[in-house]
């Protein structure tokens, strides 16, 4: 059935209309008409949209792939979806199937669909000028080696991500090759290995996201140019894990983020000329552990508040800066009354490298002996580089 309305016409389908599934819809409809699905559950896959239409669920209509393969696959510039449900997407390890795929496709939108019972769930392959909004994406995987990541970039840009909860992937959000993508106000718990993984992408942005119980939050790798701002990164815990990894990275902005009880905040290995500024470091076990090979990085107006180490270096400090930052362990004064500690503060102790030479060392982490070597050191430092020291500490908490 064609109704047609004062501009494009709508094609409706329904399990009682002319028109009983999706794609006879699609191959019914002219471009800039609207393909309206009624509420119904379609048994469909492999479904081709060729032409620039939008298809629009009527609360929620369900396309149930049965297993068989990927369900919406894009050819077409100017295509949007709206308001589906999409369940049972097949499994293959040799062909990445997704519940809904664009393919060299422009100016599209997806937004408001549900997808569960996925493989991969939205997948961008060599696509631009486009948007992922406000969608909900529940997978189910267990292991690393036989799942698919939530969203997918590969080899896009100028995409905007924004508003989606991705939750039980392999990665939540996964970008390669992707650069100008805007990544803002998703959530992505619960996955396997990442919240949000870059892999040689550049002049990205991601903000106001959380990351939370992921098994590492996010991991920023071979990537130059990324702003990570205001996001929060919680309770992502286990042996290796971290909240951020930044790995081989150069010229990033890493500004009013919340790390918040991760095993390690934010891991850094081979990373140069990055500013860490008003970041908020609570209760996490290493705040920043600093592997090595790292330049020219800036560490700025940070609140450290109850970590069990504030930084953990296992090299040369080179000619990085600590300056200006609040760490709740300093037991300095402040005499002349202007917010900035008299004595310098040191924020590595001695027990850190210990712990990285011998991990299972850790459960000394409270004794007393600990603590009497981490004075002693504070005292007269032997291990710690002479300039790693914040000589500007401040007295109170930074707003």
């Amino acid at each position: 059935m064609v109704v047609k309305p004062a501009s494009g016409a709508i094609v409706k389908v329904c399990p009682t209309c002319v028109l009983q599934s999706i794609q006879s819809g699609i191959y019914a409809a002219s471009p800039h008409d609207t393909v309206w699905i009624e509420k119904a559950t379609y048994q469909e896959y492999n479904i081709k949209v060729d032409r620039p239409i939008t298809i629009k669920g009527d609360r929620y209509p369900v396309i149930d792939g049965e297993d068989q393969g990927e369900i919406i696959t894009i050819y077409s510039d100017s295509v949007t979806l709206d308001g589906l449900f999409i369940i049972n997407v097949g499994t293959s390890y040799t062909t990445d199937y997704a519940a809904i795929r664009v393919v060299k496709s422009k100016y599209f939108t997806i937004q408001n669909v549900v997808l569960e019972k996925l493989f991969f769930g939205i997948y961008l392959e060599k696509s631009s000028y486009g948007k992922v909004y406000h969608n909900k994406i529940i997978g189910d995987a267990v292991d690393e080696y036989n799942s698919g990541n939530g969203i997918q970039l590969w080899y896009s840009n100028n995409i905007e991500v924004d508003q989606n909860h991705v939750q039980g992937a392999r990665d939540g959000i996964y970008l390669e090759f992707s650069d100008t993508i805007s990544i803002t106000n998703n959530t992505s718990t619960k996955n396997i290995r990442y919240g949000l993984h870059f892999m040689f992408s550049d002049d990205d942005i991601y903000e106001n996201n959380t990351f939370e119980d992921n098994g590492a939050g996010v991991a920023v790798m071979f990537s130059k140019r990324i702003k990570m701002l205001n996001n929060t990164f919680r309770l992502n815990w286990g042996t290796a894990s971290y909240g951020m990894l930044l790995k081989e990275i150069n010229d990033a902005e890493i500004i009013g983020n919340t790390f918040e009880e991760n095993t390690i905040g934010i891991n850094i290995e081979g990373s140069n000329r990055i500013n860490y500024e008003r970041n908020n470091f609570i209760g996490n076990g290493w705040a920043v552990k600093v592997v090595g090979a790292c330049y020219e990085n800036k560490f700025r107006q940070n609140n450290f508040l109850y970590n069990s180490f504030d930084v953990s270096y296992n090299s040369n400090l080179n000619d990085n800066e600590f300056d200006g930052n609040y760490w709740s362990s300093y037991t300095g004064y402040d005499l002349n009354k202007d917010k900035v500690g008299d004595v310098p503060y040191r924020p590595v102790k001695l027990f850190s490298y210990i712990v990285n030479r011998t991990p299972e060392t850790i459960v000394l982490l409270r004794s007393l002996f600990m603590e009497i070597i981490d004075f002693s050191e504070k005292v007269s430092p032997v291990f710690t580089p002479d300039n790693l020291v914040d000589t500007n500490p401040m007295m109170r908490r930074i707003e």
